[in-house]
């Protein structure tokens, strides 16, 4: 049978207003160029509620919060400008640590009179560890081994299973269209280098995932940045993981994570392929207006 991707679009993508490098009219200009069907920007979203004493991170790949109303404004300036050749999007990535960040604390957004938010891609970057300050998984690597040592007494297994256990509480607490780079902890793990992908433990977590991901009706983005950047040797999902959540009907859409321009449909061809070879037939629009 046939695959079918009528309207390849890029909306999983970043601008100068987080850790971008190109504004919101180039990004728009290059998409078009590409032949894409829509662009949906998604920046970093900031840290808005404080949920528990726990203060969220500092850093400066987020948003600031001052600059949230003027980005949604500019990305809807950029829709009505580019109606009828372009469908532009205003999304955002938010990060999710149970009781400091999620989903949650942007629903009013969606919902503005004027320049509201038409989705949010969640995504679990950081760990929030018994011990210590929360860090990413997709940092350096001595960041990661700095946060296993001292949040998890350097015990790697206990650090991926609390990732995991982020990730099905981000899928139970919903309040999103799109589930971010789902497997993005294993970013710096070439070569197995912390953890085997293969070890029963690991794939437990996984298919345990994939379940709930199937029972919550969640799309999941086929991300295409690690390749791009050539920060990994393939996709996220991987594709086992792939694998599974098509067994399960898992609707996805290829994204491309862009930060530039150029990436805006990076190794798109790749992540067809993937998608053929695990089964997928075609890919469903994630959201509607």
């Amino acid at each position: 049978m046939t695959f079918t991707y009528n309207a390849p679009s890029s909306l999983h993508t970043h601008s100068v207003y987080c850790d971008g490098s190109d504004d919101i009219e180039t990004l728009c200009a290059a998409a078009f160029q590409k032949g894409l069907g829509a662009v949906g920007f998604s920046s970093h979203a900031p840290f808005l509620a404080k949920r528990t004493k726990t203060p969220p991170p500092q850093t400066q790949w987020h948003m600031r919060p001052q600059d949230l109303g003027a980005y949604l404004t500019e990305v809807h300036d950029a829709r009505r400008r580019w109606a009828g050749k372009l469908t532009v999007y205003a999304g955002l990535e938010v990060d999710y640590m149970r009781d400091i960040a999620g989903p949650a604390d942007f629903a009013g957004y969606r919902t503005l009179p004027e320049n509201a938010l038409h989705y949010i891609i969640a995504s679990v970057h950081y760990l929030v560890p018994p011990r210590g300050e929360p860090f990413t998984v997709d940092g350096s690597d001595e960041e990661f081994e700095n946060g296993v040592r001292e949040g998890y007494d350097g015990c790697v297994e206990d650090a991926v299973n609390a990732y995991w256990d982020a990730e099905e509480a981000l899928v139970e607490e919903g309040g999103f269209e799109i589930l971010g780079h789902v497997d993005l902890i294993k970013k710096n793990n070439a070569n197995e280098k912390y953890f085997s992908s293969r070890s029963e433990w690991f794939v437990k977590r996984l298919v345990q995932l994939a379940d709930r991901i199937a029972a919550a009706g969640i799309t999941v983005e086929v991300n295409t940045g690690g390749l791009n950047r050539k920060k990994t040797t393939e996709l996220y999902p991987s594709p086992f993981f792939l694998t599974l959540l098509r067994q399960r009907n898992v609707p996805v859409v290829i994204t491309s994570d862009a930060h530039c321009a150029d990436h805006l449909d990076g190794c798109y061809p790749q992540a067809v392929e993937a998608l053929r070879a695990a089964g997928y037939l075609e890919i469903r629009p994630p959201f509607s207006e």
